[in-house]
């Protein structure tokens, strides 16, 4: 009987962590992730400043995009560090940009390559007047695939909002 209790507890153990709330963001947050998450920090939602995307693991990137001259340099966390952390359920990823433009990504695209949520580009802080502050980067110079027009509308510039479903 105390194997069946630890066993039970050790399967319960990941599930209380990801429920517990994310801290409240200190300024203005920059991202919002609403749908099927299980950590939240702002009613259903979770809302991240710039210090709380900061603190998520770091990774870099260097491709080319077809809006931009050349290879250029993106840092950043991946999107499916995000999904991980805020316990994401669901098949799709709604992006929304300052512009009100939206598009649906399959889930499966951050697993299958190393998509990149940047917040710089060649070393310099992303801002509204150039893509930033946050832009959804595929490595399309290290996948052939990735050099299709259906991934260029998934690379979403003044991102601020994700829903999952």
């Amino acid at each position: 009987m105390p194997g069946r209790c630890l066993k039970w507890v050790t399967m319960l153990l990941p599930a209380l962590a990801m429920a517990e709330p994310l801290a409240t963001p200190e300024t203005s947050p920059l991202l919002s992730v609403s749908g099927e998450i299980s950590v939240t920090n702002t009613g259903n939602e979770a809302h991240f400043d710039r210090g709380m995307l900061e603190s998520l693991p770091r990774q870099s990137l260097s491709t080319s995009t077809v809006v931009t001259d050349g290879v250029n340099h993106f840092e950043g966390f991946l999107m499916r560090d995000l999904l991980e952390y805020l316990g994401t359920n669901g098949d799709t990823v709604v992006a929304l940009a300052l512009n009100d433009y939206r598009i649906e990504i399959p889930r499966d695209d951050f697993y299958a390559y190393d998509v990149l949520v940047a917040d710089t580009m060649d070393g310099k802080r992303l801002t509204p007047r150039d893509k930033g502050p946050l832009w959804i980067v595929y490595p399309r110079d290290d996948h052939a695939e990735l050099q299709d027009i259906r991934y260029d509308y998934r690379w979403v510039w003044q991102l601020h909002h994700l829903e999952i479903q």
